[in-house]
Protein backbone atom coordinates (compact mmCIF):
# COMPACT_ATOMS: atom_id res chain seq x y z
CA UNK A 1 0.00 0.00 0.00
CA UNK A 2 2.61 2.38 0.53
CA UNK A 3 4.02 2.17 -2.70
CA UNK A 4 0.68 3.04 -4.26
CA UNK A 5 0.05 6.28 -1.71
CA UNK A 6 3.55 6.88 -2.92
CA UNK A 7 2.38 6.68 -6.82
CA UNK A 8 -1.00 9.03 -6.12
CA UNK A 9 1.18 11.23 -4.03
CA UNK A 10 3.23 11.30 -7.31
CA UNK A 11 0.13 12.75 -9.02
CA UNK A 12 -1.15 9.14 -10.79
CA UNK A 13 -4.58 7.58 -10.44
CA UNK A 14 -5.40 4.85 -8.32
CA UNK A 15 -8.99 2.78 -7.14
CA UNK A 16 -8.00 4.13 -3.38
CA UNK A 17 -9.59 7.53 -4.68
CA UNK A 18 -12.12 6.72 -7.84
CA UNK A 19 -13.49 10.49 -7.48
CA UNK A 20 -11.87 12.94 -5.87
CA UNK A 21 -10.01 12.48 -2.47
CA UNK A 22 -12.62 10.07 -0.85
CA UNK A 23 -11.32 6.58 -0.04
CA UNK A 24 -12.96 3.52 -2.15
CA UNK A 25 -16.21 2.08 -0.80
CA UNK A 26 -14.90 -1.52 -0.69
CA UNK A 27 -11.93 -0.41 1.20
CA UNK A 28 -13.23 1.88 3.73
CA UNK A 29 -14.65 -0.78 6.22
CA UNK A 30 -11.01 -3.03 6.30
CA UNK A 31 -9.31 0.64 7.70
CA UNK A 32 -8.66 1.79 10.85
CA UNK A 33 -10.76 5.24 11.32
CA UNK A 34 -7.42 6.45 12.36
CA UNK A 35 -6.25 4.93 8.64
CA UNK A 36 -9.06 6.33 6.87
CA UNK A 37 -8.36 9.62 7.96
CA UNK A 38 -4.66 9.51 7.52
CA UNK A 39 -5.75 8.49 4.09
CA UNK A 40 -7.78 10.72 3.22
CA UNK A 41 -5.81 13.26 4.15
CA UNK A 42 -2.91 12.04 1.93
CA UNK A 43 -5.27 11.95 -0.73
CA UNK A 44 -6.54 15.69 -0.52
CA UNK A 45 -2.74 16.52 -1.23
CA UNK A 46 -2.31 14.84 -3.64
CA UNK A 47 -5.55 16.11 -5.34
CA UNK A 48 -4.78 19.48 -4.79
CA UNK A 49 -1.39 18.48 -6.32
CA UNK A 50 -2.83 16.70 -9.45
CA UNK A 51 -5.45 19.74 -9.55
CA UNK A 52 -2.89 22.61 -9.92
CA UNK A 53 -0.63 20.43 -12.33
CA UNK A 54 -3.94 20.20 -14.91
CA UNK A 55 -4.93 23.91 -14.64
CA UNK A 56 -1.17 24.91 -15.18
CA UNK A 57 -1.83 22.74 -18.32
CA UNK A 58 -4.28 24.12 -19.61
CA UNK A 59 -3.32 28.04 -18.65
CA UNK A 60 0.11 26.91 -20.22
CA UNK A 61 -1.86 27.19 -23.43
CA UNK A 62 -2.98 30.67 -22.94
CA UNK A 63 -1.27 33.22 -25.47
CA UNK A 64 -0.72 35.71 -22.28
CA UNK A 65 3.65 35.56 -21.44
CA UNK A 66 2.62 36.45 -17.77
CA UNK A 67 0.14 33.57 -17.41
CA UNK A 68 2.83 31.21 -19.19
CA UNK A 69 5.48 32.58 -16.84
CA UNK A 70 3.31 32.41 -13.77
CA UNK A 71 2.67 28.57 -15.36
CA UNK A 72 6.24 27.74 -15.80
CA UNK A 73 7.48 28.71 -12.33
CA UNK A 74 4.72 27.31 -10.21
CA UNK A 75 5.85 23.76 -12.14
CA UNK A 76 9.33 24.68 -11.71
CA UNK A 77 8.62 24.77 -7.66
CA UNK A 78 6.39 21.89 -7.16
CA UNK A 79 9.21 19.68 -9.31
CA UNK A 80 11.89 20.61 -7.49
CA UNK A 81 10.27 20.83 -3.82
CA UNK A 82 6.73 18.52 -3.91
CA UNK A 83 8.14 15.79 -6.34
CA UNK A 84 11.52 16.31 -5.15
CA UNK A 85 10.32 15.44 -1.34
CA UNK A 86 8.01 12.31 -3.13
CA UNK A 87 11.41 10.58 -4.69
CA UNK A 88 13.08 11.25 -1.23
CA UNK A 89 10.84 9.66 0.45
CA UNK A 90 10.53 6.92 -1.52
CA UNK A 91 14.29 6.19 -1.08
CA UNK A 92 14.10 6.23 2.01
CA UNK A 93 11.37 3.44 2.41
CA UNK A 94 13.39 1.56 0.05
CA UNK A 95 16.84 2.15 1.99
CA UNK A 96 14.98 1.06 4.99
CA UNK A 97 15.49 4.29 6.92
CA UNK A 98 15.17 3.75 10.28
CA UNK A 99 13.81 7.45 10.52
CA UNK A 100 10.64 6.38 8.37
CA UNK A 101 10.39 2.49 8.76
CA UNK A 102 9.53 1.01 11.69
CA UNK A 103 12.06 -1.76 13.10
CA UNK A 104 12.92 -2.35 9.17
CA UNK A 105 9.79 -3.61 8.97
CA UNK A 106 6.73 -1.61 8.15
CA UNK A 107 6.25 2.47 7.41
CA UNK A 108 3.76 4.00 9.37
CA UNK A 109 1.33 5.97 7.74
CA UNK A 110 1.36 8.61 9.86
CA UNK A 111 4.83 9.48 9.20
CA UNK A 112 3.85 9.78 5.73
CA UNK A 113 1.17 11.74 6.25
CA UNK A 114 3.74 13.75 8.93
CA UNK A 115 6.58 14.25 6.15
CA UNK A 116 3.46 15.81 3.77
CA UNK A 117 1.73 17.83 6.15
CA UNK A 118 4.13 21.00 5.46
CA UNK A 119 2.31 20.97 1.84
CA UNK A 120 -1.12 21.23 3.66
CA UNK A 121 -1.59 24.78 3.19
CA UNK A 122 0.82 25.57 -0.08
CA UNK A 123 -1.30 23.33 -1.71
CA UNK A 124 -4.40 24.77 -0.60
CA UNK A 125 -3.12 28.21 -1.14
CA UNK A 126 -2.08 27.44 -5.03
CA UNK A 127 -5.19 25.52 -5.82
CA UNK A 128 -7.16 28.90 -4.60
CA UNK A 129 -5.10 31.32 -6.86
CA UNK A 130 -5.14 28.50 -9.92
CA UNK A 131 -8.96 28.81 -9.63
CA UNK A 132 -8.66 32.51 -9.66
CA UNK A 133 -6.98 32.42 -12.68
CA UNK A 134 -9.24 29.62 -14.36
CA UNK A 135 -12.16 32.15 -13.34
CA UNK A 136 -10.62 35.09 -15.83
CA UNK A 137 -10.87 34.84 -19.36
CA UNK A 138 -7.94 37.14 -19.64
CA UNK A 139 -5.44 38.60 -17.10
CA UNK A 140 -3.52 41.84 -17.89
CA UNK A 141 -0.04 42.34 -16.19
CA UNK A 142 -1.31 44.99 -13.95
CA UNK A 143 -3.75 43.25 -11.95
CA UNK A 144 -1.99 40.23 -12.08
CA UNK A 145 0.81 41.09 -10.24
CA UNK A 146 -1.36 42.94 -8.17
CA UNK A 147 -2.89 39.61 -7.11
CA UNK A 148 0.00 37.95 -6.69
CA UNK A 149 2.01 40.74 -4.34
CA UNK A 150 -1.67 41.08 -2.56
CA UNK A 151 -1.40 36.86 -2.15
CA UNK A 152 2.41 37.00 -1.28
CA UNK A 153 1.64 38.84 1.90
CA UNK A 154 0.63 36.37 4.15
CA UNK A 155 1.55 35.01 7.84
CA UNK A 156 2.42 31.72 6.38
CA UNK A 157 6.09 31.70 5.64
CA UNK A 158 5.81 28.88 3.08
CA UNK A 159 3.02 30.18 1.12
CA UNK A 160 4.62 33.81 1.13
CA UNK A 161 8.03 32.49 -0.19
CA UNK A 162 6.48 30.29 -3.09
CA UNK A 163 4.01 32.92 -4.37
CA UNK A 164 6.48 35.32 -3.41
CA UNK A 165 8.40 33.38 -6.10
CA UNK A 166 6.14 33.24 -8.57
CA UNK A 167 5.46 37.07 -8.24
CA UNK A 168 8.96 38.01 -8.66
CA UNK A 169 9.09 35.54 -12.09
CA UNK A 170 6.03 37.84 -13.63
CA UNK A 171 7.98 40.68 -12.50
CA UNK A 172 10.81 39.78 -14.27
CA UNK A 173 9.21 39.40 -17.82
CA UNK A 174 6.89 42.79 -17.47
CA UNK A 175 10.33 44.42 -16.63
CA UNK A 176 11.53 42.80 -19.60
CA UNK A 177 9.02 44.77 -21.35
CA UNK A 178 9.27 47.66 -19.90
CA UNK A 179 12.97 47.80 -20.56
CA UNK A 180 12.24 46.88 -24.42
CA UNK A 181 9.47 50.28 -24.06
CA UNK A 182 11.58 52.58 -22.39
CA UNK A 183 14.96 51.44 -23.62
CA UNK A 184 14.40 51.10 -27.67
CA UNK A 185 10.61 52.46 -27.77
CA UNK A 186 9.69 49.22 -29.12
CA UNK A 187 6.34 47.26 -28.19
CA UNK A 188 5.31 43.57 -28.34
CA UNK A 189 2.59 43.02 -30.24
CA UNK A 190 1.54 40.77 -27.87
CA UNK A 191 0.41 42.16 -23.69
CA UNK A 192 1.86 45.64 -24.94
CA UNK A 193 2.65 48.24 -22.35
CA UNK A 194 0.96 51.13 -24.21
CA UNK A 195 -1.12 51.60 -27.30
CA UNK A 196 -0.53 52.51 -30.81
CA UNK A 197 -0.66 56.64 -30.15
CA UNK A 198 2.56 55.43 -27.30
CA UNK A 199 -0.51 56.25 -24.29
CA UNK A 200 -0.09 53.12 -21.62
CA UNK A 201 -3.00 50.67 -22.08
CA UNK A 202 -5.44 50.24 -18.99
CA UNK A 203 -4.32 47.34 -17.12
CA UNK A 204 -0.68 47.31 -18.23
CA UNK A 205 0.43 48.97 -15.29
CA UNK A 206 0.39 47.16 -11.82
CA UNK A 207 -0.79 49.22 -9.21
CA UNK A 208 2.29 49.17 -6.72
CA UNK A 209 3.68 51.60 -9.38
CA UNK A 210 3.20 55.06 -8.03
CA UNK A 211 1.31 57.78 -10.07
CA UNK A 212 4.22 59.44 -10.45
CA UNK A 213 6.56 56.57 -12.03
CA UNK A 214 3.36 55.42 -14.28
CA UNK A 215 3.52 59.51 -15.88
CA UNK A 216 6.95 58.90 -16.09
CA UNK A 217 6.96 55.34 -18.01
CA UNK A 218 4.67 57.29 -20.68
CA UNK A 219 6.59 60.02 -20.82
CA UNK A 220 9.97 57.83 -21.48
CA UNK A 221 8.25 55.20 -24.00
CA UNK A 222 6.63 58.13 -26.05
CA UNK A 223 9.91 60.32 -26.32
CA UNK A 224 11.83 57.23 -27.02
CA UNK A 225 9.82 55.85 -29.66
CA UNK A 226 8.81 58.63 -31.40
CA UNK A 227 12.66 58.95 -31.79
CA UNK A 228 12.91 56.26 -32.80
CA UNK A 229 9.82 55.79 -35.38
CA UNK A 230 11.12 59.53 -36.87
CA UNK A 231 14.66 58.10 -37.23
CA UNK A 232 16.09 61.75 -35.78
CA UNK A 233 19.50 62.08 -36.81
CA UNK A 234 20.54 61.86 -33.21
CA UNK A 235 19.66 58.83 -31.55
CA UNK A 236 20.21 58.09 -27.88
CA UNK A 237 23.45 56.89 -26.98
CA UNK A 238 24.59 53.50 -26.45
CA UNK A 239 25.65 53.88 -23.13
CA UNK A 240 23.17 55.82 -21.63
CA UNK A 241 20.44 52.85 -22.43
CA UNK A 242 23.28 50.42 -21.35
CA UNK A 243 23.01 52.05 -18.09
CA UNK A 244 18.90 52.29 -18.05
CA UNK A 245 18.94 48.65 -19.11
CA UNK A 246 21.13 47.70 -16.00
CA UNK A 247 19.25 50.00 -13.48
CA UNK A 248 16.05 48.66 -14.72
CA UNK A 249 17.45 44.82 -14.05
CA UNK A 250 18.65 45.88 -10.60
CA UNK A 251 14.67 47.18 -9.51
CA UNK A 252 11.11 45.42 -9.06
CA UNK A 253 8.02 47.17 -9.22
CA UNK A 254 7.10 45.83 -5.77
CA UNK A 255 10.16 47.49 -4.07
CA UNK A 256 8.00 50.57 -5.09
CA UNK A 257 10.64 53.28 -3.24
CA UNK A 258 13.86 51.88 -5.51
CA UNK A 259 11.83 51.42 -8.65
CA UNK A 260 10.73 55.14 -8.27
CA UNK A 261 13.97 56.24 -7.92
CA UNK A 262 15.43 54.49 -11.20
CA UNK A 263 12.48 55.56 -13.16
CA UNK A 264 13.03 59.18 -11.87
CA UNK A 265 16.55 59.15 -12.74
CA UNK A 266 16.10 57.24 -16.00
CA UNK A 267 13.85 60.45 -16.88
CA UNK A 268 15.72 63.02 -16.01
CA UNK A 269 18.71 61.31 -18.04
CA UNK A 270 16.30 61.02 -20.91
CA UNK A 271 14.67 65.12 -20.71
CA UNK A 272 18.40 66.18 -20.30
CA UNK A 273 19.36 64.07 -23.86
CA UNK A 274 15.93 65.20 -25.83
CA UNK A 275 16.53 69.12 -24.28
CA UNK A 276 20.10 69.18 -25.95
CA UNK A 277 19.55 67.24 -28.52
CA UNK A 278 16.22 66.71 -29.98
CA UNK A 279 13.90 69.99 -28.85
CA UNK A 280 16.13 72.57 -27.58
CA UNK A 281 15.50 75.55 -25.34
CA UNK A 282 15.44 77.52 -28.52
CA UNK A 283 12.79 75.71 -30.39
CA UNK A 284 10.34 76.18 -27.38
CA UNK A 285 10.75 79.41 -27.19
CA UNK A 286 10.24 80.14 -30.74
CA UNK A 287 6.94 77.99 -30.67
CA UNK A 288 5.71 79.75 -27.84
CA UNK A 289 6.22 83.15 -29.27
CA UNK A 290 4.78 82.32 -32.80
CA UNK A 291 1.53 80.88 -31.40
CA UNK A 292 1.48 83.72 -29.27
CA UNK A 293 1.83 86.14 -31.73
CA UNK A 294 -0.08 84.83 -34.78
CA UNK A 295 -3.04 82.98 -32.47
CA UNK A 296 -2.88 85.37 -29.44
CA UNK A 297 -2.51 88.40 -32.25
CA UNK A 298 0.53 89.27 -30.30
CA UNK A 299 2.27 90.53 -33.42
CA UNK A 300 -0.29 93.42 -34.10
CA UNK A 301 0.38 94.61 -37.58
CA UNK A 302 -0.06 91.12 -38.89
CA UNK A 303 -3.66 90.75 -37.34
CA UNK A 304 -4.71 94.12 -38.87
CA UNK A 305 -3.42 93.66 -42.08
CA UNK A 306 -4.87 89.76 -41.75
CA UNK A 307 -8.09 91.56 -40.98
CA UNK A 308 -8.17 93.65 -44.11
CA UNK A 309 -7.00 91.02 -46.25
CA UNK A 310 -10.43 88.86 -45.11
CA UNK A 311 -12.45 91.76 -45.84
CA UNK A 312 -10.56 92.36 -49.35
CA UNK A 313 -10.97 88.94 -49.98
CA UNK A 314 -14.85 89.53 -49.19
CA UNK A 315 -15.44 92.11 -50.83
CA UNK A 316 -13.66 90.81 -53.86
CA UNK A 317 -15.20 87.18 -54.00
CA UNK A 318 -18.28 87.38 -52.68
CA UNK A 319 -19.77 90.51 -54.73
CA UNK A 320 -21.44 90.12 -58.28
CA UNK A 321 -19.17 91.04 -60.93
CA UNK A 322 -18.70 88.81 -64.56
CA UNK A 323 -15.83 86.37 -65.04
CA UNK A 324 -15.28 86.65 -61.01
CA UNK A 325 -14.27 83.71 -59.11
CA UNK A 326 -17.62 83.65 -56.57
CA UNK A 327 -16.46 81.72 -53.70
CA UNK A 328 -13.82 81.82 -51.10
CA UNK A 329 -11.91 78.22 -50.52
CA UNK A 330 -8.91 77.20 -47.84
CA UNK A 331 -6.59 78.46 -49.92
CA UNK A 332 -7.74 81.55 -50.75
CA UNK A 333 -7.65 82.54 -47.15
CA UNK A 334 -4.08 80.64 -47.16
CA UNK A 335 -3.00 83.15 -49.52
CA UNK A 336 -4.34 86.24 -47.64
CA UNK A 337 -2.38 84.95 -44.70
CA UNK A 338 0.84 85.32 -46.90
CA UNK A 339 -0.45 88.79 -48.60
CA UNK A 340 -0.92 89.67 -44.75
CA UNK A 341 2.45 89.36 -44.08
CA UNK A 342 3.92 91.29 -46.53
CA UNK A 343 5.43 94.25 -45.07
CA UNK A 344 4.99 93.11 -42.04
CA UNK A 345 7.62 91.33 -39.42
CA UNK A 346 6.18 88.07 -40.18
CA UNK A 347 7.29 88.32 -43.79
CA UNK A 348 10.40 86.18 -42.89
CA UNK A 349 9.05 84.30 -40.03
CA UNK A 350 9.50 80.44 -41.20
CA UNK A 351 6.45 79.85 -38.54
CA UNK A 352 3.94 81.60 -40.34
CA UNK A 353 4.13 78.80 -42.81
CA UNK A 354 3.05 76.14 -40.42
CA UNK A 355 -0.37 78.41 -39.88
CA UNK A 356 -3.36 77.28 -42.18
CA UNK A 357 -7.13 78.19 -42.15
CA UNK A 358 -9.71 75.84 -42.15
CA UNK A 359 -13.62 75.88 -43.14
CA UNK A 360 -15.16 73.39 -41.90
CA UNK A 361 -18.45 74.05 -43.17
CA UNK A 362 -16.65 73.71 -47.40
CA UNK A 363 -15.99 76.48 -49.39
CA UNK A 364 -18.34 80.16 -48.77
CA UNK A 365 -20.08 80.82 -51.57
CA UNK A 366 -22.16 84.52 -52.16
CA UNK A 367 -25.56 84.74 -50.50
CA UNK A 368 -26.38 81.07 -50.48
CA UNK A 369 -26.41 80.24 -47.20
CA UNK A 370 -27.79 76.17 -47.47
CA UNK A 371 -24.42 75.53 -49.35
CA UNK A 372 -22.25 75.74 -45.73
CA UNK A 373 -22.80 73.39 -42.66
CA UNK A 374 -23.03 76.24 -40.18
CA UNK A 375 -26.30 76.26 -38.05
CA UNK A 376 -27.86 78.77 -36.66
CA UNK A 377 -25.85 81.46 -34.15
CA UNK A 378 -26.22 80.18 -30.64
CA UNK A 379 -27.14 82.63 -28.51
CA UNK A 380 -27.65 80.65 -25.28
CA UNK A 381 -24.72 79.37 -23.09
CA UNK A 382 -26.67 76.32 -22.83
CA UNK A 383 -26.50 75.19 -26.57
CA UNK A 384 -23.05 75.59 -27.15
CA UNK A 385 -19.77 74.76 -25.44
CA UNK A 386 -18.50 77.88 -23.62
CA UNK A 387 -16.27 79.68 -25.90
CA UNK A 388 -15.40 77.00 -28.94
CA UNK A 389 -18.24 78.31 -31.46
CA UNK A 390 -19.57 81.71 -30.46
CA UNK A 391 -16.71 83.48 -32.33
CA UNK A 392 -15.73 81.72 -34.67
CA UNK A 393 -18.22 83.20 -37.36
CA UNK A 394 -17.48 86.76 -37.00
CA UNK A 395 -14.01 87.35 -38.79
CA UNK A 396 -15.37 85.93 -42.40
CA UNK A 397 -19.28 85.03 -41.51
CA UNK A 398 -19.09 81.39 -41.67
CA UNK A 399 -17.25 78.98 -39.40
CA UNK A 400 -13.35 79.78 -39.70
CA UNK A 401 -10.75 77.89 -37.97
CA UNK A 402 -6.91 78.99 -37.54
CA UNK A 403 -4.57 75.48 -37.19
CA UNK A 404 -1.36 75.02 -36.79
CA UNK A 405 0.83 72.25 -38.75
CA UNK A 406 2.03 70.23 -35.51
CA UNK A 407 4.95 67.98 -36.47
CA UNK A 408 8.00 66.30 -34.37
CA UNK A 409 9.44 67.32 -32.00
CA UNK A 410 6.84 70.10 -31.21
CA UNK A 411 3.85 67.73 -30.67
CA UNK A 412 6.61 66.58 -27.51
CA UNK A 413 5.11 69.35 -25.54
CA UNK A 414 1.88 69.89 -27.29
CA UNK A 415 -1.24 68.30 -28.58
CA UNK A 416 -4.16 68.77 -30.40
CA UNK A 417 -6.19 69.72 -27.59
CA UNK A 418 -3.93 72.94 -26.87
CA UNK A 419 -4.32 74.39 -30.47
CA UNK A 420 -7.96 73.97 -30.26
CA UNK A 421 -7.61 76.39 -27.36
CA UNK A 422 -5.75 78.35 -29.31
CA UNK A 423 -8.46 78.40 -32.40
CA UNK A 424 -10.85 79.22 -29.38
CA UNK A 425 -8.84 82.45 -28.30
CA UNK A 426 -7.53 83.54 -31.73
CA UNK A 427 -11.52 83.56 -33.14
CA UNK A 428 -12.08 85.67 -30.14
CA UNK A 429 -9.21 88.25 -30.02
CA UNK A 430 -9.66 88.49 -34.02
CA UNK A 431 -13.54 88.90 -33.70
CA UNK A 432 -12.76 91.50 -31.09
CA UNK A 433 -10.36 92.98 -32.68
CA UNK A 434 -12.18 93.23 -36.18
CA UNK A 435 -15.16 94.71 -34.47
CA UNK A 436 -13.61 97.46 -32.72
CA UNK A 437 -11.51 98.42 -35.93
CA UNK A 438 -14.51 99.13 -37.79
CA UNK A 439 -16.06 100.95 -35.18
CA UNK A 440 -12.75 102.65 -35.33
CA UNK A 441 -13.55 103.23 -39.35
CA UNK A 442 -17.14 104.09 -38.48
CA UNK A 443 -15.70 106.80 -36.38
CA UNK A 444 -14.09 108.32 -38.93
CA UNK A 445 -16.40 108.07 -41.53
CA UNK A 446 -18.55 110.38 -39.34
CA UNK A 447 -16.36 112.30 -38.93
CA UNK A 448 -15.43 112.84 -42.27
CA UNK A 449 -18.91 113.66 -43.56
CA UNK A 450 -19.83 116.13 -40.79
CA UNK A 451 -16.67 117.96 -42.14
CA UNK A 452 -17.67 117.55 -45.78
CA UNK A 453 -20.99 118.92 -44.36
CA UNK A 454 -19.67 121.77 -42.69
CA UNK A 455 -18.51 123.35 -45.99
CA UNK A 456 -21.98 124.10 -46.98
CA UNK A 457 -24.08 124.35 -43.90
CA UNK A 458 -21.40 126.57 -41.33
CA UNK A 459 -22.04 125.78 -38.01
CA UNK A 460 -25.23 124.20 -38.33
CA UNK A 461 -26.35 120.71 -39.38
CA UNK A 462 -28.45 122.00 -42.33
CA UNK A 463 -31.79 121.29 -42.96
CA UNK A 464 -35.01 123.43 -42.78
CA UNK A 465 -36.67 124.89 -39.98
CA UNK A 466 -38.91 122.07 -38.97
CA UNK A 467 -36.49 118.71 -39.11
CA UNK A 468 -33.48 121.28 -38.03
CA UNK A 469 -33.64 120.27 -33.83
CA UNK A 470 -34.04 116.63 -35.10
CA UNK A 471 -31.32 116.47 -37.30
CA UNK A 472 -29.32 118.11 -34.81
CA UNK A 473 -30.42 115.04 -31.93
CA UNK A 474 -30.06 112.24 -34.49
CA UNK A 475 -26.37 113.38 -34.98
CA UNK A 476 -25.54 113.28 -31.17
CA UNK A 477 -27.43 109.91 -30.92
CA UNK A 478 -25.42 108.73 -33.74
CA UNK A 479 -21.99 109.84 -32.23
CA UNK A 480 -22.97 108.97 -28.70
CA UNK A 481 -23.63 105.30 -29.64
CA UNK A 482 -20.18 104.97 -31.52
CA UNK A 483 -18.63 106.99 -28.80
CA UNK A 484 -19.48 104.41 -26.13
CA UNK A 485 -18.99 101.11 -28.40
CA UNK A 486 -15.57 102.72 -28.95
CA UNK A 487 -14.92 103.19 -25.39
CA UNK A 488 -16.57 99.35 -24.42
CA UNK A 489 -14.37 98.03 -27.26
CA UNK A 490 -11.33 99.82 -25.95
CA UNK A 491 -11.24 99.07 -22.51
CA UNK A 492 -12.06 94.93 -23.55
CA UNK A 493 -9.28 95.11 -25.39
CA UNK A 494 -7.41 96.97 -23.66
CA UNK A 495 -7.95 94.56 -20.67
CA UNK A 496 -7.66 91.46 -22.36
CA UNK A 497 -4.40 92.39 -24.94
CA UNK A 498 -2.66 93.98 -21.33
CA UNK A 499 -4.01 92.84 -18.51
CA UNK A 500 -4.18 88.88 -19.97
CA UNK A 501 -1.97 88.20 -22.89
CA UNK A 502 1.01 89.88 -22.36
CA UNK A 503 0.68 89.38 -17.92
CA UNK A 504 0.27 85.85 -18.79
CA UNK A 505 2.59 85.55 -21.58
CA UNK A 506 5.87 87.24 -19.90
CA UNK A 507 4.70 84.86 -16.73
CA UNK A 508 5.24 82.30 -18.88
CA UNK A 509 8.58 83.05 -20.21
CA UNK A 510 9.11 83.91 -16.74
CA UNK A 511 8.45 80.24 -15.55
CA UNK A 512 10.38 78.64 -18.31
CA UNK A 513 13.50 80.50 -17.06
CA UNK A 514 13.28 79.88 -13.78
CA UNK A 515 12.68 76.29 -14.70
CA UNK A 516 15.86 75.93 -16.67
CA UNK A 517 17.93 78.35 -14.15
CA UNK A 518 16.78 75.54 -11.35
CA UNK A 519 17.87 72.93 -13.32
CA UNK A 520 21.47 74.17 -14.12
CA UNK A 521 21.85 74.33 -10.18
CA UNK A 522 20.61 70.68 -9.66
CA UNK A 523 22.78 69.30 -11.94
CA UNK A 524 25.94 68.86 -9.85
CA UNK A 525 23.89 66.92 -7.70
CA UNK A 526 21.51 65.09 -9.82
CA UNK A 527 22.61 61.60 -8.67
CA UNK A 528 21.89 62.53 -5.13
CA UNK A 529 18.62 63.03 -5.26
CA UNK A 530 15.73 61.11 -4.94
CA UNK A 531 12.53 61.56 -7.06
CA UNK A 532 10.84 64.51 -5.37
CA UNK A 533 14.52 66.06 -5.34
CA UNK A 534 13.55 65.66 -9.40
CA UNK A 535 10.29 67.50 -9.38
CA UNK A 536 11.34 70.99 -10.26
CA UNK A 537 13.43 69.28 -13.29
CA UNK A 538 12.18 70.85 -16.85
CA UNK A 539 11.34 68.18 -19.32
CA UNK A 540 8.43 67.96 -21.55
CA UNK A 541 5.46 66.55 -19.03
CA UNK A 542 6.72 69.46 -16.80
CA UNK A 543 6.16 71.67 -19.55
CA UNK A 544 3.20 70.53 -20.89
CA UNK A 545 1.56 71.25 -17.15
CA UNK A 546 3.17 74.65 -17.79
CA UNK A 547 1.67 75.61 -20.51
CA UNK A 548 -1.73 73.85 -20.00
CA UNK A 549 -2.13 75.92 -16.88
CA UNK A 550 -0.89 79.08 -18.94
CA UNK A 551 -4.25 78.12 -21.65
CA UNK A 552 -6.19 77.95 -18.84
CA UNK A 553 -5.40 81.10 -16.99
CA UNK A 554 -5.51 82.73 -20.69
CA UNK A 555 -9.27 81.36 -21.16
CA UNK A 556 -10.43 82.54 -17.83
CA UNK A 557 -8.99 86.01 -18.74
CA UNK A 558 -10.72 86.19 -21.29
CA UNK A 559 -14.17 85.31 -19.78
CA UNK A 560 -14.09 82.75 -21.91
CA UNK A 561 -14.91 79.67 -19.50
CA UNK A 562 -18.18 81.70 -18.72
CA UNK A 563 -21.26 80.82 -20.91
CA UNK A 564 -23.47 83.94 -19.78
CA UNK A 565 -20.37 86.32 -20.41
CA UNK A 566 -19.98 85.13 -23.86
CA UNK A 567 -22.95 84.80 -24.95
CA UNK A 568 -23.55 88.54 -24.20
CA UNK A 569 -20.55 89.71 -25.41
CA UNK A 570 -21.22 87.85 -28.87
CA UNK A 571 -24.47 89.83 -28.57
CA UNK A 572 -22.66 93.10 -28.09
CA UNK A 573 -20.10 92.55 -30.94
CA UNK A 574 -23.46 91.68 -33.34
CA UNK A 575 -25.09 95.03 -31.86
CA UNK A 576 -21.84 96.86 -33.08
CA UNK A 577 -21.42 95.14 -36.50
CA UNK A 578 -25.07 95.65 -37.77
CA UNK A 579 -24.97 99.68 -36.34
CA UNK A 580 -21.36 99.90 -38.59
CA UNK A 581 -23.19 98.34 -41.46
CA UNK A 582 -26.30 100.56 -41.30
CA UNK A 583 -23.61 103.44 -41.07
CA UNK A 584 -21.76 102.08 -43.95
CA UNK A 585 -25.12 101.84 -46.33
CA UNK A 586 -26.01 104.98 -45.29
CA UNK A 587 -22.55 106.56 -46.80
CA UNK A 588 -20.64 106.95 -44.03
CA UNK A 589 -23.41 108.53 -41.91
CA UNK A 590 -26.16 109.11 -39.98
CA UNK A 591 -27.85 112.51 -41.33
CA UNK A 592 -29.90 112.08 -44.74
CA UNK A 593 -28.14 114.25 -47.55
CA UNK A 594 -29.44 117.45 -48.21
CA UNK A 595 -31.19 118.08 -51.19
Amino acid sequence: MIAEVLLILAGHSSSLFPTDYTLNAAISPLLHPGEQQTLEALGLIAFRYRKIKASCTNLSRSPSRYICALCATLTHILKEDYESLVIETEAKVLKRDPTLVATGAFVPLSAVRAIFSEWDAPLAALAALVSELESEKEWKSGPLIDLLVARSKTGVHRIADIISRISVAVQRVWRTQLTAFLVHGSLSPVDPLAGDDLSLMNGSIPSCVSSQSRDSIAYIGRAIATVKTVRWQKQLPKNLSTDHTAMLESVLPEDQHAFDLVISQIRTNVGEWLWLNVLTKKDVDDAVDSLANYFLIRNGEFSLSLIREIERLKVSRLTSRPGSASMIREQDLNLALLRASLGTTAQHDPYLSRLRFVLPGGPLRPLLPSLTNDGPLPISPSTTNPGTTLFDTILLGTTLSLSYNLSWPLDLFLDRADLSIYSSIFSFLSALRKTHTNVHTCWTSLSNSQRARRRWTGFGEGGTAEDKEVRVQMLRCGWGVVKNMGWFLDTLLGYVMMDVVDVEFRKLKGMLDKQRTELQSLKPSIQNTGPQGNASHLDFSTLRTIHTNYLGRLLDGCLLTNPTLTSTLRQILDVCERFVALVERWGGDVLPALL
